[in-house]
């Protein structure tokens, strides 16, 4: 028979275990034995703030907490300053450990599910970049790892690979930088052209 999945999330897990522990200590004022599996299951879903296992299941699944967003390091920050408000690099970075993870902002704006050519992977990175120099971009996302190619350059893919959290770090920071920065765009009324008035 298969297993029904029950998710419980606890937002207070010192509450839970304080109040699990005095479920079960009552239950062995009263009965000497273990619990069932069935009694041990209510008692748990009751330490959680149900009524009792059957509530639990009923009850609509909760979602996790947000996880906190990891604290930028140093290099982050040093790597976020060579972006512009557009998301372009405006210089390539002196510093080798900004350089790999400039790297990492510019693999974002690949998508992992498609094949590109030399030329598509070229204008991606001429509008992703302030100085002119697609090439290094090119070659340092394939040193890096980041992008992969075939040995006659007809093909180019997005390597998936998790980013440390020092990497996630900057890459939150930089989407939460673009989504301002879209708001601002959006926000900015363009004035329309006066007419001109013409007697008739």
């Amino acid at each position: 028979m298969a297993r029904e999945a029950t998710p419980l999330v606890v937002q207070d897990l010192s509450s839970f275990a304080r109040s699990l522990s005095r479920a079960l200590i009552a239950h062995q004022a009263i009965a000497p034995e273990i619990p069932g599996h069935v009694e041990l299951q209510n008692m748990i879903a009751r330490a959680a703030g149900y009524r009792n296992l059957q509530a639990l299941k009923a009850a609509p699944p909760e979602s996790p907490p947000p996880r906190a967003a990891l604290p930028l390091s140093d290099n982050a920050r040093r790597t976020l300053l060579q972006f512009d408000a557009d998301g372009r690099l405006v210089r390539w970075p002196a510093k080798f450990t900004v350089q790999r993870m400039a790297m990492w902002v510019l693999w974002t704006r690949f998508d992992g599910k498609r094949v590109y050519t030399e030329r598509e992977v070229n204008a991606i990175l001429r509008a992703s970049n302030g100085f002119g120099d697609h090439v290094t971009l090119r070659r340092e996302l394939i040193n890096h790892r980041l992008l992969t190619r075939k040995g006659d350059c007809s093909e180019y893919r997005k390597l998936s690979v998790r980013p440390d959290d020092e990497v996630q770090a900057l890459l939150t920071a930089c989407r939460s930088r673009s989504a301002v920065g879209a708001r601002t765009h959006a926000s900015v009324a363009v004035p329309s052209p006066r007419r001109r008035f013409e007697p008739t």
